[in-house]
């Protein structure tokens, strides 16, 4: 079955609102400084300059998870992944706003950054609010599928977490199937309260409290490298 790693295409709009001149100006001055190398081998050295943990997120939205998670972690590097150039303009904000050093960017698909990562390189993977692609004919567009997670499993280290959040009844159950029939994770809840409740190290992200605001459920998935 293809799914995004045959597929190789990226959906929707690259840009939404037109950029204000202050963000524009993130764009051109700030975006150079923190972007992911556009070729090459990847690792922490390359990346910041040091031995370090790193972290992966794939398809950050606004960057508040992003951000939130380097100001926890300031001695980890995290490089964040979106293709969308409003998303990427939120992150830079935040990145301006609490003086990040510790956070790159790709402005891209994020498959393309984590392949060029060593093996077992990874301390922590996210995949939050994921597009669900509700109709079964896009299942194959979902980047719960085997192939991304062959790659996301070859990356993290052994102990370390994937973490998946979702609203959506479609996504979530099909994340559990595919989870389910994997070797290579262990599903960390042991009780419903488990995956129902956010984690105290997990940043509220605006899709999340907009989804609460529609009185949609989130589920949060932990699950470890074995």
């Amino acid at each position: 079955m293809a799914d995004p790693i045959t597929i190789r295409r990226l959906y929707g709009r690259r840009q939404g609102h037109k950029l204000r001149q202050g963000q524009s100006a993130l764009v051109e001055e700030l975006l150079p400084q923190v972007s992911v190398p556009e070729a090459g081998p990847l690792d922490a050295q390359t990346l910041f300059g040091d031995d370090r943990p790193l972290e992966v997120e794939i398809g950050f939205g606004g960057g508040e998870h992003l951000a939130g998670q380097a100001a926890m972690r300031p001695d980890h590097g995290f490089i964040g992944c979106e293709p969308f150039l409003n998303g990427v303009v939120g992150a830079l904000n935040h990145i301006r706003d609490g003086a990040l050093a510790n956070v790159r960017l790709h402005m891209g698909d994020a498959l393309e950054v984590v392949e060029r990562l060593p093996d077992a390189s990874l301390s922590r993977v996210y995949l939050l609010h994921p597009d669900p692609w509700p109709k079964a004919r896009h299942a194959k567009r979902r980047m719960v599928n085997h192939g991304p997670l062959d790659l996301i499993a070859a990356k993290l280290k052994p102990g370390c977490e994937f973490r998946l959040g979702t609203d959506d009844p479609t996504y979530c159950r099909w994340a559990m199937m595919v989870m389910g029939q994997r070797k290579d994770f262990v599903w960390q809840a042991q009780a419903a309260q488990d995956f129902l409740t956010r984690p105290a190290d997990w940043p509220e992200t605006r899709y999340e409290r907009k989804a609460r605001r529609q009185g949609h459920e989130v589920w949060y998935f932990r699950y470890v490298r074995v």
